[in-house]
């Protein structure tokens, strides 16, 4: 995409979320999917407004968005032809359900299964994180990468979402963590964002969606990051199927993450 079609994107998207998300929270009541995850008025707005948006701006792609059904999702994934945007309208929609301030919206253009632009803003925060890969990261329009930290993983900060872990290397972190101290927040998009702003230093989630991840790792591997699942695949292809990761910002610690947890590299 040209640099003015992105911040047409970015005006369009800012836009919908600050209308669609921010004056609703707070304010909005959740219901149970079948799934089991929750949902709330402000995602489904969202999406439909995005859709919109995105059709106007950019009417050669086909569209993803979280609040289809499976069966929608895999035939855009399997007919995206030209191109596809991946759309999580609300990341974090439990944290917005009851006031908690860490939530995303997430976008990817998808083409031939390799994502070609990454989003994810922070409406609370007014942070536009995005990357075009070969050309790096930035929020608000400031490379990303160049903060990277220096800490040992013994005196770090690791972000863990222990409820999707394997239970007998949950009960390890639990028992015997590596880190200095362990962090949770909600939002897998968003996540990615903080360890590529260096925010926190090791990440590890056990299971997470196309669109919880598409984004944000996008956007960790331009800033310079790493990434591998728990069975030790680097570059997986993007698909409907949920995948573990585990990541670090700088190589060095990467590696020694990846060693306590037995990922062989």
């Amino acid at each position: 995409m040209r640099q003015a079609q992105i911040e047409a994107l970015q005006q369009r998207l800012c836009a919908a979320a600050d209308t669609e998300l921010l004056q609703r929270f707070k304010r909005v009541d959740a219901e149970i999917k079948a799934d089991g995850s929750l949902v709330t008025e402000a995602d489904l707005l969202m999406q439909e407004r995005m859709k919109r948006e995105l059709a106007d701006l950019c009417p050669e792609y086909g569209f993803l968005g979280e609040e289809m059904i499976h069966e929608q999702r895999q035939a855009q994934l399997e007919s995206a032809g030209t191109g596809l945007w991946i759309l999580d309208p609300l990341d974090g929609t439990s944290n917005f359900a009851v006031g908690i301030p860490y939530f995303a919206v997430s976008l990817a253009l998808v083409i031939n299964r390799e994502v070609r632009l990454a989003v994810v803003y922070d409406p609370c925060r007014r942070e536009f994180f995005h990357a075009l890969p070969g050309h790096g990261a930035w929020l608000n329009g400031q490379p990303l990468g160049r903060r990277r930290p220096l800490t040992p993983l013994a005196k770090g900060i690791g972000l863990v979402d222990y409820k999707r872990l394997p239970r007998g290397l949950a009960l390890r972190l639990a028992e015997s963590p590596p880190y200095g101290s362990q962090r949770s927040f909600g939002s897998v998009a968003l996540d990615f964002c903080w360890v590529a702003a260096g925010r926190v230093h090791v990440y590890l989630h056990g299971r997470h969606d196309l669109w919880d991840y598409a984004a944000g790792l996008s956007i960790l591997h331009q800033a310079g990051g790493h990434s591998v699942t728990l069975e030790g695949q680097r570059n997986p292809p993007l698909g409907l199927q949920p995948r573990s990761t585990a990541a670090a910002l700088d190589a060095d610690l990467f590696r020694e993450w990846c060693a306590w947890l037995e990922i062989s590299l």
